[in-house]
């Protein structure tokens, strides 16, 4: 069994990059849909805090949650649904949150009075991550409109969705392309 010093596990927890962020490299490229070359976003916990803050605000779906969160690090970081959806399970199971509404496999979360009251006994983590979010959201200003990413994700969804259910006719397949071809020349035209 392999064991660290103490003085290394304490430096590796308590590195931080110029946003905050343990051991992660913010400006660098995105490597896959939920990570980063280098590392994770978020030191542990964080992400559970982050949802669980956003559904206080508004109850939300695991998509909406996604993209809240893409939309507040200015398009710098998208969780993976195999990273939000298993912490919303996890915050459902501590009894934080709850599904108040469910509808055709899509679950509408919200927080309960014991996850208000996890967020006021975590304020000061809370804050602190928020406003890690926040420097990351300012130092990406001139990145990519997050609008757009969004857009790119519905785009890439919808394509998905379509294709697995089944074989297309040629005209689904006429449709289909003259829509994206449509779409690719308004966007350079642009």
């Amino acid at each position: 069994m392999h064991h660290r010093s103490h003085r290394e596990c304490h430096e590796r927890r308590h590195a931080r990059d110029e946003f905050g962020f343990g051991g992660r490299h913010m400006g660098g490229r995105h490597h896959g849909r939920g990570g980063w070359r280098g590392g994770r976003v978020f030191d542990h916990g964080d992400l559970r805090l982050v949802i669980l803050q956003l559904i206080a605000e508004k109850p939300s779906y695991g998509y909406e949650i996604i993209k809240a969160i893409e939309e507040k690090l200015a398009g710098a970081y998208s969780p993976s649904p195999g990273v939000v959806y298993p912490t919303l399970t996890m915050l459902e199971e501590l009894g934080f949150a709850r599904v108040s509404a469910s509808e055709g496999g899509k679950k509408l979360y919200e927080i309960t009075p014991e996850g208000v009251s996890h967020l006021a006994d975590n304020k000061p983590a809370v804050e602190a991550v928020f406003q890690r979010i926040a420097e990351v959201n300012a130092a990406r200003g001139g990145g990519p409109a997050p609008q757009i990413l969004r857009a790119m994700e519905n785009m890439r969804m919808a394509l998905r969705l379509r294709l697995s259910r089944g074989p297309l006719s040629d005209e689904q397949i006429r449709r289909i392309t003259a829509a994206l071809d449509n779409a690719a020349t308004d966007i350079e035209q642009s």
